[in-house]
């Protein structure tokens, strides 16, 4: 069935989210950094068994690698256009809107969470290849597989940040949905060659995944967003600072002395 491994995956989703909200507190924070580096080692030696096959092949009795310049000028493409279009910030506008839409307005950590999930589960390789290849061959393998690892990762993330994460499951829905209905539009244009270099160029990034998932995202270089917390009212925020360009803050008030003795 078409869509299969999209539908699986969204439904790994929110039952990591679900079981995150209700479970999720009492996972020590040692156990979800060890699940979370389980996953990401899994990944990587997934990616590397794909491109390897793609890259290597014996020729007269020697083994000999093929697509490294397309391997660069892929990545140095894809790089370029991601930065211009500028998806992290597509995905908080829209958290902030789901956010109010929903019901959540309160909730403050609502768009971390979101954007952070989304991020982590919808924009990747095995979202594209997996999507791809769904649509264009019914095979929803990688997707399948990503839904094992969504599960978890969503578990760990919903338990930390909030149920926000749960929603992360609407781009994922929307993105692999998108990509299964085109792949099957321009499969009888796709020839055998393409395929393999997709493989293998989609290998590579979903590589990416997990080193992401071992040793954490990076940041991307823009300013820090510094959040000055409420001195009164637990999980409430006076407002945000950007800081660029080597400027710092420095903060003192009562909030750093003041304690509750009794009602007062």
């Amino acid at each position: 069935m078409i869509g299969l491994g999209t539908i699986i995956n969204c439904a790994s989703i929110l039952a990591g989210g679900i079981l995150g909200l209700l479970f999720g507190r009492f996972l020590k924070e040692e156990v979800q950094d060890s699940l979370t580096k389980t996953c990401g080692i899994s990944t990587i030696f997934i990616a590397i068994a794909g491109a390897l096959e793609s890259m290597l092949r014996i020729e007269q009795n020697s083994l000999v690698s093929n697509g490294s310049l397309l391997i660069v000028g892929c990545l140095a493409m894809g790089t370029l256009i991601g930065e211009i279009l500028n998806i992290e910030n597509l995905f908080e506008r829209f958290g902030e809107w789901l956010k109010f839409k929903t019901g959540n307005a309160k909730d403050n950590r609502f768009i971390e969470a979101f954007v952070v999930s989304s991020l982590t589960v919808c924009i990747g390789a095995m979202a594209i290849v997996g999507a791809i290849e769904d649509g264009m061959t019914g095979d929803f393998s990688i997707l399948a597989t990503k839904a094992v690892l969504d599960f978890i990762i969503i578990l760990v993330m919903t338990g930390t940040l909030g149920k926000g994460c749960m929603y992360s499951a609407i781009p994922v829905a929307i993105l692999q949905g998108s990509v299964t209905v085109l792949a099957g539009f321009i499969k009888p244009i796709m020839t055998e060659s393409a395929l393999a270099n997709l493989s293998m160029i989609g290998s590579i990034l979903i590589f990416c995944v997990g080193l992401n998932l071992v040793w954490g995202r990076k940041g991307s270089g823009a300013g820090w967003a510094v959040g000055v917390t409420h001195p009164r009212e637990e999980g409430s925020y006076l407002g945000y600072l950007t800081l660029e360009g080597g400027t710092f803050v420095a903060t003192s008030g009562d909030y750093e002395r003041y304690v509750l003795v009794g009602e007062e």
